[in-house]
């Protein structure tokens, strides 16, 4: 086998599948090293040009022979792996790729990266990637006429489909659960008309706003992390606006205020021995009694006792005199176990990813005009999760055209550049992952 054509995918998890699937079928020689080797050989399922390693993270001596003998390698690891990965790929001058966030180490290495004659391509998946991807078709399209970015909104969520979000939280997981918690637990920052607004992570779930979504309804959006960033990351330092934000269904935003009011999902450590869920909560309101815990929490929140947030954390099991079996543990471990427990995504059930970007653009002759991109993706049940698609096949996207020299750049990147974007977000439309771009809308589409 021509030896330009061997990919080196670490990690079997959530997101695996569909990247493993499309290079195989590419003709692309795949060798997944995971240390769960019954799901990557599940994965493989016995292709010609497939190979399972069964590798664990702290084995560097395998891990730098591996990426030795391969040209690309895709870390699907979680991101405090990606800068041991980085070093052997720089070492022997192979290319790689991740969806996840650049961190400042990963940017540092650019100039190691260029010597080496490689590319390091993160935030190659979803979001960040898609996003990014997406975004800068449009940015690029308004600078290009002499226009302005005035105002940027960019809001992502994966989501279970309408017919499967049947529990009060309106949520199940798709992808890393305890990540999904813990974002909860983030500060948030944006600009919005001039004025930078900082969301304390106390108050992450009460800074929220509806929009109505076609084909779906309306959804919650609150704010993700730290938008300012991107002013940068996308060249628009013109803009007033600057938003990342999450979709979530009603329920979800007023569910998790409360459960962070309770410090349910907090990392500090107590003695939970022989005690219950019950008793865990009265101890997080100092009450001595689990006796009509409901209406306790309700009086000590000050809430309504058939509020939606009080119903979900009973239908999780919070006020349940169920043993917990428990010793030094934090509420973030217990809360988020039950969440898992009650909350996953079913073999049988679709989940949904939605994408929408809504841009204000001015130009030189006083015209102004909203821009729309919107992506509505949905799972395949028992197949494909549609965040394992959106995910992952960008990333597979990248692998494929760093194969065929189609992106020759050398350095730490991000998909903001139109060689990167460009060929990926043509190859994803002939997988039915597109973006539908509307332009020359009104003012009244903005934001208010």
């Amino acid at each position: 086998m021509a030896m330009e054509n061997k990919v080196l995918i670490l990690g079997a998890g959530m997101v695996a599948q569909p990247i493993i699937r499309y290079l195989l079928n590419e003709g692309i020689f795949v060798t997944v090293a995971s240390n769960t080797p019954e799901r990557a050989v599940e994965m493989v399922n016995n292709h010609i040009n497939g190979k399972v390693v069964n590798w664990s993270v702290d084995d560097e001596k395998a891990l730098d022979n591996m990426i030795k003998e391969h040209d690309v390698v895709v870390s699907l690891l979680p991101f405090t792996f990606h800068l041991i990965v980085a070093r052997y790929a720089l070492k022997n001058k192979k290319n790689m790729i991740t969806s996840s966030y650049s961190k400042p180490e990963m940017l540092a290495l650019n100039q190691q990266a260029k010597d080496a004659g490689i590319i390091i391509l993160n935030e190659l998946g979803l979001d960040p990637g898609i996003d990014h991807m997406s975004a800068m078709r449009i940015i690029d399209h308004i600078h290009g006429k002499g226009g302005k970015v005035e105002e940027f909104y960019s809001i992502c969520g994966a989501l279970p489909a309408p017919e499967c979000a049947n529990n009060p939280f309106g949520y199940k997981f798709s992808w890393s659960p305890k990540g999904v918690i813990m974002a909860g637990n983030n500060d948030a920052k944006y600009l919005k008309k001039g004025d930078i607004i900082n969301t304390p992570t106390a108050n992450l779930f009460k800074d929220k706003f509806s929009l109505k979504i076609p084909k779906i309804g309306e959804l919650e959006v609150y704010p993700n992390r730290d938008s300012l960033s991107y002013i940068d990351i996308y060249g628009i330092p013109e803009a007033k606006t600057m938003y990342r934000g999450t979709f979530r269904y009603k329920g979800w935003c007023e569910a998790l205020d409360v459960i962070k009011r309770l410090n349910l999902v907090t990392s500090e450590k107590h003695d939970f021995t022989g005690k219950t869920y019950a008793q865990m909560v009265a101890m997080m309101i100092h009450s001595d009694s689990t006796d009509n815990l409901k209406t306790q929490v309700a009086k000590y929140l000050n809430i309504n006792v058939t509020s939606t947030a009080l119903n979900a954390i009973e239908w999780l099991g919070l006020f349940d005199n169920t043993p917990m079996n428990r010793n030094q543990d934090s509420t973030f471990e217990i809360t988020s176990d039950l969440m898992i427990d009650k909350m996953d995504l079913k073999p049988n059930e679709r989940d949904m990813v939605i994408l929408q970007h809504i841009f204000t653009a001015s130009y030189p002759d006083g015209k102004q005009e909203v821009i729309k991109s919107s992506m509505l993706d949905f799972g395949t049940p028992a197949t494909d999760t549609s965040i394992a698609r959106t995910v992952a096949l960008p990333a597979a996207i990248g692998v494929k055209m760093i194969l065929e020299k189609k992106i020759t750049l050398k350095g730490v990147f991000i998909p903001v550049l139109p060689e990167i974007y460009n060929p990926i977000l043509e190859e994803l439309k002939k997988l039915n992952i597109s973006l539908i771009e509307e332009f020359g809308l009104p003012m009244s589409e903005s934001i208010q």
